[in-house]
């Protein structure tokens, strides 16, 4: 990995705040099951309330709401290239670190899939956790923002918004292994996707194909990879992963969320190839080129 500047490795990964970081219900905000089932609980209200008031009201065009969806993909993009740059690093230091404890059992790519029993929610690698848990409250405003352009709800964007902030939740409440690698991939796609996103919304020609849904399902599909790599490791190789529990509970949310994706990818673009031509290129332009 290329040598970062020693000022942004500090404010990275060996801050005080970031090394001496403890998950703790008493003082790290937004960390308990009622502030979770609460801002979730809100979050549906406020999109079912949205939808309801514009389909009363007949209102058959877009609700104009400025640069506000260009601010908030800009600001999404920024915060997962932060996110990322910093769980990078600090995944390198921790490594670096705790490698004496669990270098005669595992590989470091083991560890990142499987975290020794015992693992306390602390450090450097668990504040990014916590950033990027936080994170997803913000992720959660595009639904309104889409509501509001487009006069559409969709169960997809709940359940996926919803199942996102949740299982983050589990990931530092139960040390839950895999979730490194799980952030790594997830703010690398949302970098991506939400700088293409900022690109659209401020006017530009974007992609002739659904780039969105293709790294949606690249980032499932990723995951299924490594859950298929903690099954391995704890259940026949390396005798135990930490938080297998929550990993479970958190296979079920995955592969809900691919199932949906695929048949969302079947019926938006697969689908419409069986249409007539006539028919096919305007749902083409209208629906990918955005």
């Amino acid at each position: 990995m290329p040598k970062a500047p020693p000022p942004l490795i500090y404010y990275l990964s060996e801050h005080p705040s970031i090394v001496g970081f403890r998950w703790s219900h008493a003082q790290s905000w937004g960390a308990t099951w009622s502030f979770l089932f609460y801002s979730i609980a809100s979050y549906l209200l406020l999109s079912l309330f949205l939808h309801l008031s514009l389909v009363l009201f007949r209102r058959h065009r877009p609700i104009p709401i400025g640069p506000l969806a260009a601010i908030h993909s800009l600001s999404m993009s920024l915060t997962s290239v932060t996110i990322f740059a910093g769980i990078l690093i600090s995944t390198a230091a921790e490594i670096r670190d705790t490698r004496w404890f669990w270098q005669r059992s595992k590989t470091p790519l083991e560890w990142l899939l499987c975290f020794p029993l015992g693992t306390r929610p602390s450090g450097r690698v668990f504040f990014w956790s916590y950033v990027y848990y936080l994170s997803r409250f913000l992720h959660m405003f595009r639904t309104p923002l889409t509501i509001l352009r487009r006069r559409r709800l969709s169960f997809f964007h709940l359940l996926n918004h919803s199942i996102s902030a949740f299982a983050s939740f589990l990931w530092l409440e139960f040390s839950q292994s895999f979730q490194v690698l799980a952030i790594l991939f997830a703010t690398l796609v949302y970098a991506l996707v939400y700088a293409y996103r900022f690109w659209t919304a401020i006017g530009l020609r974007g992609a002739c194909f659904p780039f969105v849904l293709n790294c949606q399902i690249a980032l499932l599909a990723c995951n299924v990879a490594c859950h298929v790599g903690v099954f391995f490791l704890h259940f026949f190789l390396k005798g135990g992963c930490n938080g297998i529990g929550a990993w479970l509970f958190n296979c079920v949310l995955n592969l809900a969320l691919l199932t949906l994706s695929l048949n969302f990818y079947v019926r938006m673009y697969v689908g419409k190839r069986r249409m007539p031509r006539s028919v096919a290129p305007s749902l083409s332009e209208a629906r990918d080129c955005k």
